[in-house]
């Protein structure tokens, strides 16, 4: 399937695009690898509860890359097919992927593997990001920024007042959380339309980027910082985060001319490499033998993402090589 991009003036690809994608989807695999391998060190895991840590930020990326294409494919789908064809693609598309993460959620708590009781996931969460972003996705830039600001500043009033704990005992947040990964969502779509121009993706969208960065951080005495409670100022500072690394591969993959195959074989099937991953982690959990992997040394532990990781970039390249791109 071809995919209009973010930036692209032809309607092809943009590579910085899909070298970003890539990279976010390959770092959520790496930190679901290390998040059961007690040798990993703290800062390659969740923090617990209020914190930021390395991998706090890997599933805004991936939030962050799908609002880089988002507007732009529904705008271009809508002069195509009309505005009813486009929006029943997207309720489709994000209903189908909360759907697979709720097939696979459930067969990793059926194999003993997952949290009994919390059938929600990283996958459900995105797929109610891209519901909530549906209704706004059509409305000016100016308009996308005001309803992302403002229900990430109801969501946070509803977490103070009444969603706390059940919040703090879900998921990436649970059902509640989807509110704040939508509002994250949305304004990940208005950053994006800043990439229309050389100019935007060379000067508003760093300033920009910088902005919530600062944001986030300032207002953290306040709101404390939290991907478990997916709190305003973790949105915030992980949207600015996510804005400044996407403005490096830009200038890495358009003024340096660096580009990965695997990155980029990662980009085009993120979410067919995603499913295979967790098949794949059933070989270090399901043994249930802790020196093979919860408490396997450094130097084990190392090779094993390595094998797991190698692996799904030798099939997206065979993948990519067939020309076989699996979207929704």
């Amino acid at each position: 399937m071809r995919e209009v991009q973010a930036g692209s003036s032809g309607g092809g690809r943009v590579e910085a695009v899909d070298q970003f994608r890539g990279f976010a989807i390959l770092a959520m695999v790496l930190v679901n690898y290390l998040q059961g391998a007690g040798c990993a060190p703290a800062w390659l895991k969740h923090a617990p509860d209020v914190g930021l840590t390395a991998a706090d930020l890997v599933a805004p990326f991936f939030i962050f890359a799908i609002g880089l294409t988002y507007g732009l494919s529904a705008r271009r789908r809508r002069e195509r097919s009309g505005a009813r064809a486009a929006v029943e693609h997207l309720l489709t598309r994000y209903f189908a992927i909360a759907g697979i993460g709720l097939f696979l959620t459930a067969a990793d708590i059926a194999m003993g593997t997952g949290h009994r009781g919390n059938l929600w996931g990283v996958l459900q969460a995105i797929g109610a990001a891209g519901l909530v972003t549906l209704p706004f996705i059509f409305l000016p830039q100016g308009a996308r920024w005001a309803a992302g600001l403002g229900l990430l500043g109801l969501y946070q009033v509803l977490l103070d007042r009444w969603w706390l704990d059940a919040v703090r005992t879900s998921s990436h947040g649970g059902i509640q959380g989807s509110l704040s990964w939508g509002a994250m969502l949305i304004l990940a779509t208005a950053m994006a339309d800043l990439c229309g121009s050389p100019r935007g993706r060379r000067l508003l969208l760093p300033l920009v980027s910088a902005l919530l960065l600062a944001a986030g951080l300032a207002l953290s005495a306040a709101v404390p910082l939290s991907k478990t409670r997916v709190s305003a100022t973790y949105v915030l500072a992980s949207l600015g985060a996510s804005g400044a690394l996407f403005v490096l591969f830009t200038l890495l993959c358009d003024g340096a001319g660096l580009r990965s195959r695997i990155l980029a074989a990662w980009g085009r099937n993120p979410l067919a490499l995603y499913i295979l991953h967790i098949v794949l982690l059933g070989a270090f959990v399901l043994p249930g033998d802790p020196r093979w992997y919860a408490g396997a040394p450094a130097w084990l532990a190392l090779l094993q993402a390595l094998a797991l990781l190698g692996c799904l970039s030798a099939v997206g390249l065979w993948l990519q090589r067939r020309g076989w791109y699996f979207t929704l």
